[in-house]
């Protein structure tokens, strides 16, 4: 129970976090300055932590890598990315509804990668907690979709485009569930995961880096936006979430995640 409650004051600080990242993107900051700048700032942060434990991340077995790799390069950069650009293509509250899908990702990808069993009434419950979490959104949803022209809206490539990034992020952020409990059963720590998560991340966003899609600045307001959401959905929900993740499996970690994207269309 206790690892539950980490993970849903985790989902509230990520949801906090939507309230300065969309209005960044309505201020003309595209989503790869955001995320990149995030990343940056938050693999220096853990240079120290690096520099203590380098025997530990130098000699780490192929596999680790590989995990890092899924929850860093996959989960934390392309999942990231796409749930910011999402939110420029299409109706904010749907994107963070359509999240709502993640824990089917998820307790799938624990049942393939970690062999966690299954039981007929927790897929009963995950089915009911689907359910009435879209029940309880329908108003939102429905007022995402007034504005959408059902004859040719849903086919424009903006919204194609919109959903696919949002569907992206969904399976991103599933497979990261799993993978960043695979690595903390493997003894590895919150903060270990975290600065593995971030510099594989920003490894992975170096590429956007060098086709010059991202414009760096000097405005201090935007740097301190940016700083706002490292300190509130990088290192405090990141690290309460891993320490939650430790105590649960990832199966009930991925139900307890759906509270995100309820407190998100709450906050927005």
């Amino acid at each position: 129970m206790q690892g539950v409650f980490y993970i849903l004051i985790a989902c509230l600080l990520w949801a906090l976090d939507t309230l300065i990242r969309y209005p960044m993107l309505g201020e003309g900051i595209s989503a790869s300055r955001i995320v990149f700048t995030e990343h940056l700032i938050l693999t220096i942060i853990f240079i120290p932590l690096f520099l203590r434990k380098i025997k530990l991340f130098w000699s780490a077995r192929v596999a680790y890598v590989f995990y890092f790799l899924i929850i860093g390069g996959l989960g934390s950069a392309i999942g990231t990315l796409s749930f910011t650009r999402a939110f420029s293509l299409i109706n904010p509250s749907l994107v963070i509804l359509l999240q709502k899908f993640q824990p089917i990702i998820a307790i799938t990808m624990a049942a393939i990668v970690l062999k966690e069993k299954m039981r007929k009434d927790f897929i009963i419950w995950a089915i009911v907690c689907l359910i009435g979490g879209g029940m309880i959104s329908y108003h939102d949803i429905a007022s995402g979709l007034k504005d959408v022209s059902f004859d040719k809206g849903l086919l424009d490539q903006k919204f194609l485009v919109g959903y696919g990034l949002t569907f992206l992020a969904v399976f991103s952020w599933g497979c990261s569930t799993v993978f960043g409990k695979k690595l903390s059963s493997c003894g590895f720590k919150e903060q270990e995961i975290m600065a593995g998560r971030f510099a594989m991340g920003l490894i992975c966003l170096f590429p956007i880096l060098l086709t010059g899609e991202i414009e760096m600045d000097t405005n201090v307001m935007t740097w301190s936006k940016i700083l706002a959401m490292v300190v509130i959905s990088g290192l405090l929900g990141m690290y309460i979430y891993y320490k939650g993740l430790k105590l649960v499996s990832a199966r009930v970690g991925a139900i307890a995640e759906m509270f995100f994207p309820f407190c998100a269309v709450l906050v927005n």
